[in-house]
């Protein structure tokens, strides 16, 4: 521990800078981790294939009862507007669904911009740390003696190389907990677009339902 605070004050201010960026995005990503890992968990084929076998039937109560499931999955939504339309028409149970799509989907992609944000920043601040720092080492050589400039220097620089190396390990750091999220947003954006493309075949007959299910779900 004293090892680490010796390398953060050896790289001055800048590196405390961009410990906090990183303690922001590390907050940012497991936050959105538990949000769409956690509580948005559901197996999307299993729900599917339940709802759907009572939609076919025309068992439409058992179909609403079916998504009275444990899970914030913004799936269950879309296809419980669609079913509580059976009996409309076609454009009705469409647009319903649609509705309910768009309204998940800034929830799904909030914060998710932010990590690259913060990937951005931590590389641009550590830049700018290892700029103040070599600006520090060329004034500490002007005023140093001709035996210490070597010297004074190599350390000059060595400490303000500190900075970009921590604000690029950062930067990696973020950009993988970026990519993560962003894959899982993507997933879920997709079960939701199969998902209602599904279910509106089903409540309409206009292929046959078996093969919607599985061509259009994940």
């Amino acid at each position: 521990m004293d090892v680490i605070v010796q390398l953060m004050d050896d790289g001055g201010f800048m590196m405390w800078v961009i410990l906090g960026i990183s303690i922001v995005g590390l907050g940012i990503f497991f936050e959105r981790v538990l949000d769409l890992f956690m509580n948005r968990r559901l197996a999307t084929r299993a729900f599917l294939d339940t709802v759907l076998d009572h939609v076919r039937a025309r068992r439409y109560s058992q179909a609403i009862a079916a998504c009275n499931v444990p899970s914030r999955h913004p799936l269950v939504q879309v296809v419980r507007s669609g079913i509580l339309r059976a009996n409309r028409r076609e454009k009705e149970i469409e647009r319903a669904m649609e509705k309910e799509l768009l309204d998940a989907l800034p929830d799904l992609q909030k914060r998710i911009g932010i990590l690259a944000l913060m990937a951005n920043l931590a590389t641009l601040v550590g830049l700018l740390g290892t700029i103040i720092g070599l600006m520090t080492a060329f004034t500490s050589v002007a005023a140093a003696t001709a035996t210490e400039r070597q010297e004074a220097l190599a350390s000059g620089i060595s400490t303000a190389m500190y900075t970009t190396a921590f604000g690029i390990l950062v930067a990696v750091v973020l950009l993988l907990c970026h990519h993560i999220v962003a894959r899982r947003s993507e997933a879920i954006l997709l079960s939701l677009e199969g998902g209602a493309t599904a279910t509106l075949v089903a409540l309409t007959g206009a292929v046959p339902d078996e093969d919607a299910v599985h061509a259009y779900v994940p």
